[in-house]
């Protein structure tokens, strides 16, 4: 039997005193303005109508005051007696409550203090909420309610409802961007026979009509590249993807993420597009190009840095990838120089390139402040990437780096299926050895590319990873809207 709080006893009682007036829960009302369009009008404006949930009240005598919001803005209404007539407002007095939605319909003014107000002529319940909201000045503070509750810390945190509409505006900028470039957004399965697309662990699931256990999606890759082989020179997607590894501040098993692909690109064609790409969009969100993480100040202009992985791992731990060329020479330095990996699977277990990748991230990347695009990756740990023409154990891939943050992984793909063959026997052959990140063979993909591929470049850009840092936020969950948690005992 659940139990209420004295407060929400009473809210379900006007429930039933308000449905002696009018519906508590009617099916429509007729609005005409947002609340921040609103707010913008000039004085006088008549018959605007408008609706939202109400954050603020002040019950006077013949006169009322009261705060309505949605995730954009705040709007105040007047309620004056003489205006809605005695029965209306008598019914105001007595059964709204903050939390409740109310529409109203009236003329706009400005009152003595400066505040944008709708003088209203009517008004409509729109719903009546069971629950008070938390105390309006304290809001809701605490991390895990705010995830748990989202919908409450929205309505309760401006700076929330702030970071929410930063990730809507970003992935709107995104789309036009990519749209007026002539890309083509399609879509591809998540639901798939291969966890195929990226090197991560992925969770399994099982298709009861086919009696087919079947793979959450990684990445949308192996199929992007299956559209440009169909005949879609540009495309791109914005995919859920899921991998089942470790959650801190800035990973999540589920996220958002859009990859992108150019038939006759190359791999540094795509990094100027980047630059660009996000220069404009952040210049059009933001209005400025220098962001703040924080109490760093980064400017995200001009041309962006390069730098190879062997100069940085020289750099930050004084070890040549190109003297330490194997796993077992690698493994040993690494023990020698006594630097702790911080890997789920077993260091032993790694491939090369996965052992030379987890050792940036150790000892280089938390020091890569302003923009840069690292370059020239183990062939080994870019199995769907094309090597280099001069040089095959290095991968023609880049990663963009913010604040120690990996924004933006790309490369020019790998067209040539018998050497995609080869490079995936490999990676099978690992994950046989115990590395649990190594690809699986996928002889459905390889069978697509020998009907032919183009030369190709394609990005990928984690959405929550790059709002977390626009947002200057602590925690990925915070960009999340609604983040899994683990479930509360009843």
């Amino acid at each position: 039997m659940r139990e209420f709080s004295e407060q929400e006893i009473v809210r379900r009682q006007k429930v039933e005193e308000i449905r002696n007036f009018c519906n508590p829960y009617p099916e429509r009302y007729e609005v005409n303005a947002s609340l921040k369009e609103a707010s913008q009008l000039e004085d006088g404006t008549k018959d605007v109508s408008v609706a939202g949930r109400i954050v603020f009240m002040r019950k006077m005598g013949k006169l009322s005051f009261l705060k309505i919001r949605d995730i954009e803005s705040d709007l105040q209404i007047s309620i004056k007696i003489d205006l809605v007539g005695e029965e209306k407002y008598e019914f105001f007095k007595s059964n709204i409550d903050v939390g409740d939605f109310i529409g109203a319909k009236g003329e706009m003014f400005t009152t003595h203090t400066g505040e944008k107000t709708l003088r209203a002529d009517s008004f409509e319940f729109l719903g009546k909420a069971l629950k008070p909201l938390p105390e309006k000045f304290h809001g809701l503070q605490d991390p895990e309610l705010c995830y748990r509750n989202r919908y409450v810390d929205m309505i309760m945190n401006e700076e929330t409802r702030n970071r929410f509409l930063i990730r809507f505006k970003f992935i709107r900028e995104l789309r036009n961007y990519l749209d007026n470039l002539g890309y083509y957004e399609i879509e591809t399965p998540i639901l798939n026979n291969k966890p195929s697309g990226a090197v991560a662990r992925p969770f399994i699931s099982h298709h009861n009509a086919l009696d087919l256990d079947v793979y959450l999606r990684i990445a949308p890759e192996t199929y992007m590249k299956r559209a440009v082989i169909a005949g879609i020179p540009k495309v791109y997607e914005i995919a859920r993807c899921f991998r089942n590894e470790g959650m801190d501040a800035a990973h999540l098993q589920d996220f958002t993420m859009i990859e992108c692909y150019q038939a006759y690109y190359n791999y540094k064609d795509n990094m100027k597009l980047i630059q660009n790409m996000l220069q404009t969009i952040i210049k059009n969100i933001f209005g400025t190009l220098v962001i703040k993480i924080g109490d760093k100040e980064i400017d995200i202009s001009g041309e962006w840095k390069k730098v190879s992985f062997r100069e940085l791992i020289i750099k930050y731990a004084n070890i040549d990838i190109n003297e330490y060329n194997t796993k077992e020479k690698l493994l040993e330095k690494i023990k020698q120089e006594k630097i702790e990996l911080e890997s789920e699977t077993p260091i032993e277990n790694l491939g090369y390139g996965n052992l030379v990748d987890y050792l940036y991230k150790k000892v280089a990347r938390p020091h890569m402040i302003e923009p840069v695009y690292l370059t020239e990756h183990p062939s080994s740990l870019s199995p769907l990437a094309r090597a280099n023409d001069e040089n095959k154990n290095i991968s023609d891939r880049f990663q963009l780096v913010i604040n120690g943050a990996e924004i933006v992984n790309g490369y020019s793909e790998l067209v040539d299926p018998q050497e995609q063959e080869r490079k995936l026997i490999e990676q099978a052959n690992l994950k046989a050895q115990g590395d649990e990140e190594a690809m699986d063979m996928d002889y459905d993909y390889i069978g697509a590319m020998e009907y032919g591929m183009p030369p190709i470049s394609g990005w990928g850009m984690g959405i929550d990873r790059i709002i977390q840092l626009l947002t200057n936020s602590e925690n990925i969950k915070d960009v999340v809207m609604f983040p899994l948690m683990r479930p509360e005992k009843d």
